[in-house]
């Protein structure tokens, strides 16, 4: 019998934790992956390779590890404390899921097949402009020329986009910090750990010494990074997908003979289920794969009175005509909170930019 994809990705996610056999049996391979990586970066450090850089500061922000470790709402968060400290940002993405190849600009109301989930979710949560497109370059100039009063751009993912040089570096893991610290397909790193950056955030509810020392870039690294920054995800209400303005406190759902379902098309959907079990509900788990459409009608069967989502998730439902209607769906809001230090940081590193 045929090994499915997601079969396929479940064994390697729970070897990428521990150096197993069948991540030993792969090493090699991981050498070979991490020799190219390195040929690939020197070429665009050297000028081989032809990489762009913008006339704004550029902050990245992305990850090492492989699948979600929770980029969008740290970059929702990251947009709202520059606004909050004067700036204008812009962002930029790739927009998977979507079909942007040229640059595409997003707005609240543009589809999630055009420009993708994630983009969309950071327009409506923002209110900042938000361009799409395979070529990051290409849509941070697209960006700028539409809106110039942009000055500073923040590019959700693309850590390892090299043709848009940047001027900050944030690289987010969560709680399965480095794994087991070996790259792909050994390992779930596309890097290696010991690759510069200018911050680290852990997205975690818990934090300790282990979990940071695990994720540190060593001091070799001729990285500006110092301790690991600890980023929380908080959900206190859910809104109703038919009507926004409707809103439960999570501790209100946690009624006897409430049958209450949760599903999340995320990169770790045990993450938000985690939160909502925090919150003291009882909930029947649906993980689906990362930027799911919805189009294959997944709730059809489900036997719950209500079924909690991810705004990323909700983006799309909400645009499908036998979804939105559904009064059994409910949106759990998510919000980043990590300590103020971390904005005051970045802004500090972006006044200090020749570019700006």
């Amino acid at each position: 019998m045929a090994t499915s994809p997601s079969t396929l990705q479940t064994t390697l996610t729970r070897n990428w934790l521990r150096r197993g056999p069948l991540a030993c049996a792969l090493w090699p391979l991981s050498l070979l992956f991490r020799a190219l990586g390195a040929v690939r970066r020197r070429l665009y450090l050297s000028g081989v390779f032809a990489s762009s850089r913008l006339p704004v500061p550029v902050v990245v922000v992305g990850n090492i590890f492989i699948g979600g470790t929770g980029k969008t709402p740290l970059t929702i968060w990251l947009v709202q404390a520059l606004q909050q400290a004067g700036f204008h940002p812009g962002v930029i993405s790739r927009g998977h899921g979507g079909a942007a190849g040229a640059a595409r600009a997003v707005t609240a109301s543009s589809s999630p097949r055009d420009v993708g989930d994630e983009p969309l979710l950071i327009a409506q949560r923002t209110g900042a402009p938000v361009m799409v497109g395979r070529d990051r370059a290409a849509a941070g100039r697209a960006l700028l020329a539409a809106q110039p009063l942009v000055d500073v751009i923040v590019t959700d993912d693309g850590l390892q986009h090299y043709a848009l040089q940047r001027d900050v570096e944030i690289i987010l893991f969560d709680g399965r910090g480095a794994g087991n610290g070996w790259l792909l397909p050994a390992g779930p790193l596309r890097e290696p750990r010991s690759r510069r950056r200018d911050v680290t955030v852990i997205n975690t509810p818990q934090m300790n010494e282990r979990l940071s020392a695990s994720v540190a870039a060593p001091v070799s690294a001729a990285s500006s990074a110092g301790a690991p920054f600890q980023m929380t995800l908080a959900g206190e209400h859910a809104e109703q997908l038919i009507d926004r303005r409707r809103r439960r406190p999570l501790a209100d759902l946690n009624q006897p003979g409430l049958r209450l379902a949760a599903a999340a098309g995320i990169g770790n959907p045990a993450r938000f289920f985690g939160m909502l079990k925090t919150a003291g509900l009882s909930i029947s788990e649906l993980p689906l794969p990362d930027h799911h459409d919805f189009l294959d009608r997944p709730f059809a069967g489900l036997d719950a009175d209500l079924i909690l989502m991810t705004e990323k998730d909700a983006v799309k439902c909400a645009q499908i005509d036998e979804l939105k209607d559904d009064p059994r769906l409910w949106v759990v809001p998510v919000t980043a909170r990590i300590n103020a230090a971390l904005a005051d940081l970045i802004v500090e590193k972006i006044r200090g930019c020749t570019t700006a």
